[in-house]
């Protein structure tokens, strides 16, 4: 288990979505009582996990990669919660991937074991901290994507004592995407670059494939990233162990395919994936894109996240005013789906033909259609589209069961 150490483990009045008026209780307290999610230990609106699909999503993903011969770094970032980053070593990851320098700090404070920082590094601060930490044992990998990047290490570290390289990973990028060298021959450049300097190893090549659209345009840029592998290591400027990393949530199955596999003679290569939206999934962006939906052979994930919130005005017909807003729920790849009403008595019904309009900042909008009861009191629970952007809203979580007692608390750190 990774180390927990922070807010002390204890819910008061800081803990959005629990009532806790009273004194502070230990997590462990909290979940040994096994408060029931209707009961009265939590208020509206509260974003929910289900531990069900968070079990089944973990092991989903382990088996893909295990089927695959992938080496699993799953994006930390998506959650941040040190319990759930726990989980997914247990369940066979070879390193936690994170986005930036303040995260992989908390990676290491949690006493995360291996961290990949899927970006570059230029700060000489984090650059002399993460040059003493590797010193002492930590294995962290970062990328490069250009000759400024490598002198900006150098000049980092040109003062500091000791002989631990750094070890980087180059990143080719596609044109339009957001970082990476765009040619071959800029990528070698970068890589000759690493080579001459004195603190930085080249341990691989790295590619992030998430924001191209169609899969033609997929395979082709990973097929160009398995190219320049190749001309790296014709060209002696990889060792005898080499990564190649890539891997969003929407196309790991073709970085599967492209990338998997011993097809570099003479190196240990290991290909290593990236994705972390898997471990709760969403009823949205993630529910239409994920690559299962095109090998459902392959494997199937489960939303495990819910937002339960309450109705507080019907102002007009077809209108209804639900408690929760931009400050609870993510609405940058589609706003909250609306999936069932719970009635004031318990009874739960689904929420046909009810959907979100828009938000505010503490307030949605829900379109009623005729003939569709909703009352102030009421309880919809919606699923979200896109965790990434849910987790950062929430420092507390519940983790509930299929009774709907809450059985842990996952805590983030963002």
């Amino acid at each position: 288990m990774l180390r927990d150490r922070f807010d002390e483990g204890t819910l008061d009045w800081r803990a959005k979505g629990f009532w806790q008026p009273d004194p502070p209780v230990p997590d462990a307290e909290f979940v040994a009582a096994r408060h029931h999610l209707f009961g009265g230990a939590v208020t509206w609106p509260v974003l929910v996990a289900r531990q069900a699909a968070l079990d089944h999503n973990l092991t989903t993903m382990a088996d893909f990669c295990a089927r695959h011969g992938l080496t699993f770094a799953p994006h930390g970032k998506t959650t941040m919660a040190p319990s759930l980053l726990s989980r997914q070593l247990a369940a066979g990851a070879w390193a936690i991937t994170v986005a930036t320098a303040n995260q992989l700090l908390a990676c290491r404070a949690l006493g995360v074991p291996r961290v990949l920082l899927a970006n570059q590094l230029l700060d000489p601060v984090p650059l002399r901290w993460l040059a003493n930490e590797v010193a002492h044992g930590f294995e962290a990998l970062f990328f490069v994507d250009s000759v400024a990047g490598v002198e900006a290490i150098t000049a980092a570290l040109a003062d500091q004592p000791g002989q631990h390289p750094l070890p980087v990973l180059v990143e080719l990028g596609h044109p339009g995407g957001r970082t990476g060298c765009r040619t071959v021959a800029e990528l070698v450049e970068v890589a000759e670059a690493v080579a001459a300097a004195p603190r930085v190893r080249l341990d691989g090549v790295t590619a992030y494939e998430g924001g191209l659209r169609d899969v033609e345009s997929v395979v082709a840029y990973l097929d160009r990233t398995r190219a320049a592998v190749v001309e790296l290591a014709d060209r002696g400027l990889l060792g005898s162990e080499v990564v190649v990393s890539a891997g969003g949530s929407a196309w790991f199955d073709v970085v599967a395919d492209r990338l998997g596999g011993d097809w570099l003679p003479g190196h240990h290569l290991r290909a290593v994936l990236r994705s972390g939206a898997y471990v709760t999934h969403d009823h949205g962006f993630y529910a239409e894109h994920t690559p299962f939906r095109r090998r459902p052979d392959d494997g199937q994930l489960e939303p495990a996240l819910e937002l339960w919130a309450q109705v507080t005005s019907t102002p007009e017909p077809g209108l209804a005013i639900v408690g929760m807003g931009k400050r609870d729920a993510p609405y940058d790849e589609g706003l909250p789906l609306p999936l069932r009403v719970r009635r004031a008595g318990g009874a739960v019904h689904p929420a046909d033909g009810i959907r979100v309009t828009r938000l505010n900042d503490h307030h949605t909008y829900l379109h009623v259609p005729p003939g569709v009861e909703i009352s102030p009191g009421d309880l919809l629970c919606f699923g979200i589209s896109h965790p990434c952007t849910a987790f950062d809203k929430w420092r507390t979580i519940p983790v509930v069961d299929e009774h709907d007692s809450i059985v842990d608390i996952l805590r983030t750190y963002f």
